[in-house]
């Protein structure tokens, strides 16, 4: 068993965003084979990519305000609010203008990374 403080894990800068960032809480460093954890925070405004990859994950608010979007549409997230992305959903978190967002997203261990794909000309804008 291992338990810590989910701040003791330093937290690193989202690729190709700003204001946000990733702490990798339970990894394959930590003996997790089939899922990971994730905590993510978004600065005020702040967004992440508009993306998709061929897992699904799973997501609880645990602070904050700010939507998800997919390319179905756009729904507000606040604390207590759970999130289901679908394997290949483009999808994009964006934290409300004038306050941060705080979620945990759970993904399989296999592919476990969060990779920015170029944006479609038929799909969200990516502005949050």
């Amino acid at each position: 068993m291992m338990v810590r403080d989910a701040f003791s894990v330093p937290a690193q800068p989202v690729a190709e965003t700003e204001g946000v960032t990733v702490r990798w809480l339970i990894g394959a460093n930590e003996g997790a084979n089939n899922f990971h954890m994730r905590l993510f925070e978004l600065q005020p405004g702040a967004s992440t990519p508009w993306h998709q990859h061929p897992w699904e994950h799973e997501v609880f608010v645990l602070d904050g305000e700010g939507t998800v979007k997919s390319e179905s549409g756009e729904h507000t997230i606040k604390a207590g609010s759970v999130v289901f992305v679908a394997p290949n959903e483009w999808h994009q978190f964006c934290a409300h203008p004038e306050k941060p967002l705080k979620f945990l997203c759970l993904i399989p261990a296999t592919g476990a990374c969060l990779v920015p794909v170029a944006q479609s000309d038929t799909t969200s804008s990516g502005d949050c």
